[in-house]
């Protein structure tokens, strides 16, 4: 969608607690979604370890997040996407992308990106970064110095939707099997997967499987001379023992909801001329923003105001408010806040139950609206720091109707309850995965005011997936299949 070099203005803003936000204005000030657009996300979610209690001992204090943001900037490029804006929290960092989101935790990473992006060639770049910014063990090179060092995962996960407009994707996306042939060509101990029906929508998925034996990580070689014996050229997965002994009862669920076909009304509320609209009654609170944020600048660059697009900050009578207004229109993240709010987006996890969850959103132009959310738990997590530990969820909405398309996924337990209530459908596919199976094969068996088409339950060693399709009762639209893409 946008191709720039790395960006140098930054804006960053503190934000109550320890969460922070920084913003990436030089990137955000030129997107544009006026073509058709392929919504359905290609999500890649690579685990080094089972948990950010377990990381094995070379690796650095904060593991994943201690690597600076540059640094994934380079691997993005590879994928052609770019960092609008981060909210950084003790648990996990929140990167809101030119196409969807990131999310950095101690231990693993998500990345989740939409369009043509190219995410699987970033792979290699991100399991580098893993072994020389982060100290993961890595087992196919002989030194760190080897351009093809790469850490060894514990799991890996690859999955998407089928493409609606799959001719348009570039290699190794522009089908199943070869997405699924490069990772077969990366890794060992692979498995692909195609869940749902194949003449409608269906969803792939690839993962990886821990083997049985487990090797303690050696230390890592100072030279690469010495004649290392010869290695394969696969990455082996799952092979390096937890550290630290039990791994906390932690547990991996996740819920994705995504939607075809969205309500061409209710659809509105994500084009920019219909944001303005609601932005022109909500000056005042803009303003307040744009004044507390201007007063917690940090030091990333400090001669960079947040709302540096957003005019003069002196309003006063008409001539300031219509500046205000004006300014709005060209200010995605300003836009993004004021569509949270109308849309409802920014009440599924209230501050008045969480008072730490922050939600950094983007309405771009001349439609299409994306947002990540940090969640805190309510209570202090089971550690000695008392912090709470932060969970994640985002937003993706194509509002065109030629190619309508919403998505929201989170990995917020399903007794911490949120609402999702901003958008409506006429299609709508859930997929839920657990780590344990009980109650699993029954939550959302059921939802208001739809039928379900399909489920299909996957028991895997250590992984339940639940599959289900559902169609808006009534809803009188065209029923023929839109597979996209060969099967």
């Amino acid at each position: 969608m946008v191709h720039h070099e790395i960006p140098d203005n930054y804006t960053f803003s503190p934000a109550p607690g320890s969460l922070q936000l920084t913003i990436n204005h030089e990137v955000a000030a030129d997107l544009d979604s006026s073509n058709a657009f392929e919504g359905p996300e290609k999500l890649l979610e690579v685990w080094f370890s089972p948990s950010p209690h377990a990381l094995p001992p070379s690796v650095k204090e904060h593991g994943l997040k201690s690597v600076c943001p540059s640094i994934w900037e380079g691997m993005l490029d590879m994928v052609n996407c770019k960092v609008l804006s981060i909210v950084k929290s003790d648990h996990v960092d929140a990167y809101l992308l030119s196409e969807s989101s990131m999310f950095v935790f101690p231990h693993k990473i998500i990345l989740k990106t939409c369009g043509t992006t190219t995410l699987l060639l970033g792979l290699r770049r991100m399991l580098r970064i893993a072994a020389v910014e982060a100290g993961f063990p890595f087992h196919n090179a002989g030194s760190l110095d080897d351009i093809h060092v790469a850490a060894t995962p514990h799991r890996v996960f690859y999955s998407r939707k089928n493409f609606l407009f799959p001719d348009r994707q570039p290699g190794p996306h522009s089908s199943w099997k070869e997405e699924v042939k490069f990772l077969d060509d990366t890794f060992e101990n692979g498995s692909a997967y195609m869940v749902g029906r194949m003449n409608a929508d269906h969803w792939y998925l690839y993962m990886t499987t821990p083997t049985s034996s487990t090797l303690t990580p050696p230390l890592t070689p100072r030279s690469s001379n010495g004649g290392s014996p010869v290695r394969s050229s696969k990455i082996p997965t799952g092979i390096v023992s937890p550290f630290g002994g039990a791994i906390d009862g932690h547990t991996d669920e996740t819920l994705e909801i995504l939607m075809m076909d969205l309500d061409p009304e209710l659809a509105k509320q994500y084009y920019l001329d219909q944001a303005i609209a609601v932005a022109a009654d909500r000056v005042p609170q803009a303003e307040e923003a744009r004044r507390m944020a201007h007063d917690s600048l940090g030091d990333i660059d400090s001669t960079v105001d947040v709302f540096a697009q957003c005019g003069d900050s002196d309003i006063t009578g008409t001539e300031g408010e219509m500046t205000a207004i004006e300014a709005l229109t060209t200010e995605g993240h300003a836009l993004g806040t004021v569509v949270s709010e109308s849309c409802g987006l920014s009440q599924v996890y209230p501050t008045s139950v969480y008072p730490d969850a922050r939600i950094d959103a983007y309405l771009f132009s001349p439609c299409g609206y994306s947002a990540n959310g940090v969640v805190p738990a309510p209570v202090a997590g089971p550690d000695d720091t008392g912090s709470k530990p932060a969970h994640y969820w985002t937003v993706h909405v194509t509002p065109e109707p030629i190619c309508s398309y919403a998505s929201f996924e989170t990995n917020v337990p399903s007794g911490q309850n949120g609402r999702v209530t901003f958008f409506e459908t006429k299609n709508k596919t859930e997929e839920d995965a657990g780590a344990h199976g009980s109650g699993v094969s029954k939550r959302m068996d059921g939802v208001k005011g739809y039928r379900r088409m399909d489920r299909i339950v996957h028991e895997f060693d250590d992984y339940y997936l639940v599959f289900r399709y559902f169609e808006r009762e009534g809803w009188a639209g065209d029923k023929r299949a839109r597979v996209g893409e060969d099967y």
